[in-house]
């Protein structure tokens, strides 16, 4: 495992669990926030790092007219194209983890919250953190919230929750949930309650290195 001189928790859970509202809720707190979907955003927008990789593997038809990646059309070739897909991982899954490396190392939070939403199925990102914090909600919460935020068609959304991991998967391979099935202020207790776990596991991490938590 890497060696670190920072506490972390890894955050992840499907599509429309409210990812994005949790970290906020915990930066809030005095975490610090290492958001991988906005690291991708930025390696794939214009000018990004990955756009000439990118453009050399799939063609110049798969960028905007101001330089960025096509993610509609992306989105829709790797549902498609399974080569295509590790294709796409492997440019961006690299720069990706390595962006999030350097955020995390000149972080200055309690602690660091890496939001990933596919930790558990990428493999990789159980060992680079300390504790994985899945969000869970019913499946048809997860569809309505999707489709009141985005406008996506129900067979759409279901397809991308197909791609991955099962709520019973995720759930057994988390060791911190917080059920976001009841709004945002029946998630303040829960991440309080997390929250005073976590400051407790960077103190004794900053007193005992090699400790796993």
């Amino acid at each position: 495992m890497e060696q670190r001189q920072y506490f972390s928790v890894g955050l992840t859970g499907g599509i429309g669990c409210g990812k994005s509202t949790v970290a906020e809720m915990f930066a809030a707190l005095g975490a610090s926030i290492v958001d991988t979907d906005a690291i991708a955003h930025e390696l794939t927008g214009p000018g990004g790092a990955a756009m000439p990789a990118l453009l050399d593997r799939f063609g110049a038809g798969y960028a905007t007219p101001d330089g960025a990646l096509d993610r509609a059309r992306m989105r829709s070739l790797v549902f498609q194209d399974a080569e295509a897909k590790c294709a796409l991982e492997a440019i961006l899954h690299p720069r990706i983890r390595a962006a999030s490396l350097t955020a995390a190392a000149a972080a200055t939070g309690s602690y660091v919250l890496f939001v990933v939403p596919l930790l558990i199925e990428s493999g990789g990102w159980r060992e680079r953190v300390d504790r994985v914090l899945a969000i869970d909600c019913p499946e048809e919460l997860q569809v309505a919230r999707v489709m009141a935020r985005n406008g996506l068609p129900e067979t759409q959304i279901r397809a991308i929750m197909a791609t991955q991991i099962t709520r019973a998967e995720r759930l057994a391979a988390a060791d911190d949930v917080i059920v976001n099935d009841a709004g945002v202020a029946a998630l303040h207790p829960q991440i309080a309650v997390l929250h005073g776990h976590y400051l407790e596991f960077s103190e004794r991490m900053l007193t005992i290195p090699s400790q796993r938590l």
